[in-house]
């Protein structure tokens, strides 16, 4: 990770030379992300709750998913962008180093404008908190952080799931922001307003559910069975990075050389 944070400090250093290009941009990120919540918020407005949510408990819901996605937008940019290494012909010089190839991809972007829609998570987070009633222990604390870490992890690992892809179809396919943006939109609000199959789907397989909605059951007092599940629900989040970086692997080894 050493070589990680040497990486993005160059690129910090890259992107701070265009402050007010950046500043401007980060605005523009923050405004446009609030529209979104708005458009929620009239939702509420006329038909009161979702499936037994109120606004702020789905705000809750919302504000989890953006802060994780755009952590992970900034972060691990360099998977978003994986096809134009491989169409340059990058990639066989990332293979002569001797460092993982996971760790030089991860460095090779860094996307300062998605701090403006974090920062837009962060804020409707905090409003949401503070207008939900919520008996507050430290296990549900200590839940709740687990649940932002647990959804830095999925969504990295979709991220190379769908760079990984780009070994065969060289240039990157769209319907894998399936599971990237549409991931976020979607998950967006509780799982329990779309079919069973779809929920279990995204809760097992690609596991959303285990990121906010089986966590905030438990956290907003929703729960009627057994909390254990929902307890857990996080870590089984967090091991989805596991397959992903198998899959990864099996990548890296069929990627044919460009000769370059």
């Amino acid at each position: 990770m050493k070589l990680y944070f040497k990486y993005m400090g160059i690129l910090l250093k890259s992107q701070m030379e265009y402050r007010v290009s950046l500043l401007m941009v980060l605005i523009g990120q923050f405004l446009i992300s609030f529209t979104v919540f708005a458009g929620l918020y009239f939702l509420f407005e006329r038909f009161g709750n979702i499936s037994g949510w109120n606004l702020y408990e789905v705000a809750l819901c919302f504000s989890i998913i953006n802060v994780a996605f755009s952590f992970s937008e900034c972060f691990i940019r360099g998977f978003d962008s994986f096809s134009k290494i491989i169409r340059l012909g990058e990639f066989d010089r990332l293979l002569l180093r001797p460092r993982s190839t996971v760790i030089q991809v991860m460095g090779s972007m860094l996307e300062l404008s998605r701090i403006g829609r974090l920062l837009q998570g962060i804020s409707i987070f905090v409003i949401a908190i503070l207008n939900l009633n919520i008996h507050w222990t430290i296990l549900k604390i200590l839940l709740l952080i687990l649940v932002f870490v647990s959804g830095v992890f999925v969504f990295s690992g979709i991220f190379i799931i769908t760079a990984t892809i780009c070994f065969w179809t060289i240039q990157g396919i769209e319907v894998a922001n399936i599971l990237t943006h549409g991931g976020r939109e979607f998950a967006q609000y509780p799982l329990s307003i779309y079919k069973k199959w779809f929920a279990r789907f995204f809760t097992f397989i690609i596991p959303f559910g285990c990121v906010n909605y089986l966590p905030l059951m438990y956290i907003l007092d929703k729960e009627q069975g057994s909390s254990i599940i929902s307890l857990i629900s996080p870590l089984y989040g967090i091991t989805f990075i596991i397959p992903a970086l198998f899959i990864w692997s099996i990548g890296v080894k069929h990627y044919k050389s460009t000769g370059s």
